[in-house]
């Protein structure tokens, strides 16, 4: 795994550096071969980073128009539902950019379960990505326990290889998930993680000096080519390098 571990002193530093990042992929990956793949992340650490990228001058430098919109998980709950990823989204950033609703992938359906949506998922990617299923960029954040995407201590889903997206009860939080997979999240271009406050500290140096055990650390699952840690101070403050 090629980690790269950015620290910074203030959120809103990590958070510039990280939409820094963000613009670049965007801008490489849509000269490159016309549009933007990205996995955005949930829960409370990438706010920031999406309300940078909702105003200027971020909102100007990205072709909104050529990005492709997937998440990475989400709480198998109504996009009206406060727990929603997609929900905290739409309102920090996609309402406020012009990217197409046609182009845009919520993990939710009406008319589907959660492990029934799972495989359609996985198709709708297919479309998008291609057989190799290689995203832009992957957004990820990590738990005080460890877990990352909804790659959850113990849970089956840590083993599961063969599928692109799966589904499954989380039965201590008495709802069903749906997460993309190790080995899609593993073939991503760049992967960005993000980490921060006190709380995260002993996590963060398991995953990254920690001996190895991803069923206790499911964050070391994560092993591309190319992988960012953004971390404030109290998050690195047990780290050794």
């Amino acid at each position: 795994m090629a980690n790269r571990i950015k620290q910074f002193s203030t959120i809103p530093e990590l958070n510039i550096d990280l939409a820094a990042l963000f613009v670049q992929a965007a801008t490489q990956a849509i000269a490159e071969k016309g549009h933007f793949t990205v996995a955005l992340t949930g829960g409370s650490s990438p706010v920031g980073l999406y309300e940078l990228l909702a105003t200027s001058p971020y909102r100007e430098q990205i072709a909104w128009e050529q990005v492709y919109v997937f998440w990475g998980d989400e709480r198998w709950v109504p996009l009206t539902d406060g727990r929603s990823n997609a929900k905290m989204s739409f309102e920090t950033l996609l309402n406020h950019v012009p990217v197409p609703d046609e182009q845009v992938f919520p993990m939710w359906s009406d008319e589907l379960n959660a492990l029934d949506f799972a495989v359609e998922y996985e198709r709708l990617l297919k479309r998008y990505l291609g057989d190799d299923g290689v995203f832009d960029l992957i957004l990820l954040g990590m738990g005080a326990d460890g877990h990352t995407a909804s790659w959850f201590p113990g849970t089956a889903v840590l083993d599961e290889r063969a599928k692109w997206v799966d589904a499954y009860y989380l039965q201590s939080q008495e709802m069903y998930r749906i997460t993309l997979t190790v080995s899609l999240v593993n073939h991503a271009k760049q992967i960005a993680v993000v980490a921060y406050g006190a709380n995260k500290a002993e996590a963060l140096h398991q995953v990254l000096e920690g001996t190895a055990n991803p069923q206790v650390y499911p964050a070391q699952l994560i092993d591309s080519d190319d992988v960012t840690w953004f971390v404030d101070q109290a998050a690195a403050s047990r780290l050794t390098r």
